[in-house]
């Protein structure tokens, strides 16, 4: 198990998104729709993970798709939602963790139609739970194509520059209100750690109304960029 992405809800267009971030010297791309669930994105790519920054494009559509993630967004507003996680099987992750008494989604199909109308296509498993203020729980993918295949993909589609293959996610720090008991729900889902091989997972005592992701690192960042209520050091 790797991490694979934030989920970052705004209030922009991926238009003002990918011109936002490129006043911080960092990459952003226009992701493309997702037609059945009335949203849209903008994406950064590093090395191994990535930043995907969601917003509504038909709330009407958003409102009747029984999604997780729609859910999520039309509870939350602009900030960082969740995180995901990726893996080469999700049969076998959703099986251990039905073993370990947790509720799931069962497996669902995803896909989103590019810009330039390619189709990238995913499976996703969730944790059941009732959106609140509590922290939501990671959720999980599979995808179509290897890390390898995608990664190459994106270079070749020019989604990812030579400067982005230096930069890495690093830390992900999230505030909650029970940091030991938050730590231990989390290390029995991700499967006994929260240093995952590509990013660490943090807890502290949260500074907002909300537990959630507050801060997200770069490797060797430096700068603090507050962005759609959401705090990154790049």
């Amino acid at each position: 198990m790797k991490f694979d992405h934030v989920i970052h809800f705004i209030e922009e267009t991926p238009e003002q998104v990918v011109e936002f971030w490129g006043q911080q010297n960092l990459h952003a791309v226009i992701g493309g729709r997702h037609e059945n669930w009335g949203t849209r994105n903008a994406l950064w790519y590093g090395k191994d993970s990535y930043i995907e920054w969601l917003s509504l494009e038909n709330r009407q559509i958003a409102e009747s798709a029984s999604h997780p993630l729609t859910q999520l967004l039309l509870l939350n507003g602009p900030g960082f939602g969740t995180v995901c996680c990726r893996v080469e099987s999700i049969d076998q992750l959703e099986e251990r963790l039905t073993s370990e008494g947790f509720q799931t989604s069962g497996i669902l199909d995803g896909s989103r139609r590019t810009a330039g109308g390619k189709l990238i296509e995913w499976k996703m498993l969730f944790i059941n739970e009732d959106f609140s203020e509590r922290l939501p729980n990671p959720f999980f993918i599979e995808w179509s194509e290897t890390n390898e295949e995608r990664y190459e993909g994106l270079k070749a589609d020019g989604a990812i520059k030579a400067a982005d293959e230096n930069r890495t996610l690093e830390r992900c720090v999230f505030g909650v209100e029970d940091v030991e008991a938050t730590g231990r729900r989390w290390k029995a889902i991700l499967g006994g750690s929260l240093q995952l091989p590509n990013c660490e997972i943090e807890f502290r005592k949260q500074t907002g109304q909300k537990e959630r992701l507050e801060e997200v690192y770069f490797r060797n960042g430096k700068e603090r960029v507050l962005y759609q209520k959401g705090i990154y050091m790049i």
